[in-house]
């Protein structure tokens, strides 16, 4: 890991949000975090003072990528964006939080009720329209048998499917596995 750091920014000296920087095979220079902080900083008209966003920058052979996460109350907003070249991967990523910001802010305000102390009133007050509704359109029930995620993974693929729930046989839990680039596979647990 290389460079770490923690800035606040904010017009005339005020304190709006927090970045928390993380440089994975790569070194968080001034220029970086300037783009990082002007960039996702301009989230900052939605969130209310002292909001961290958390933001890991990484380099994979030719991949650029940045993963930015911004708790707030009762909810997690994320998103990661890849591509050849770190400033764009920048401009990618404010772009796609801002539009889930909009997409979905009806359905995190009304849901969870202190995520609502998390944003600026004007955010909550606007109504943007391009909101689309979610909508489960299919409902599906199947008995679940405790097996190993390896197995799990031979089902999934039996099935033609990129995902599959099961019952871990190691833990007792509901786990899911599923399909990852590369043919690898990732499993998720719940954390207790």
């Amino acid at each position: 890991m290389y460079g770490e750091g923690v800035w606040n920014i904010g017009q005339k000296g005020m304190i709006y949000m927090k970045f928390i920087i993380i440089g994975k095979n790569i070194e968080v220079t001034p220029g970086l975090r300037q783009a990082v902080e002007e960039k996702i900083g301009k989230l900052e008209k939605y969130f209310n003072s002292d909001t961290e966003a958390h933001v890991t920058l990484s380099v994979e052979k030719e991949r650029q990528k940045i993963e930015v996460t911004i708790p707030v109350k009762g909810n997690i907003i994320r998103s990661e964006q890849i591509s050849s070249d770190m400033y764009v991967s920048i401009d990618l990523v404010e772009e796609i939080i801002e539009r889930q910001l909009k997409k979905y802010k009806n359905k995190i305000a009304d849901k969870q009720q202190g995520a609502v102390s998390s944003f600026k009133q004007e955010f909550l007050d606007n109504d943007y329209m391009d909101e689309e509704e979610i909508k489960i359109i299919r409902n599906k029930k199947f008995d679940m048998k405790p097996m190993y995620p390896e197995d799990a993974c031979i089902q999934m693929e039996l099935l033609g499917h990129s995902f599959f729930v099961f019952i871990n046989a190691e833990t007792d839990q509901v786990s899911v596995v599923y399909r990852r680039k590369g043919n690898t596979y990732g499993l998720i647990e719940p954390d207790l």
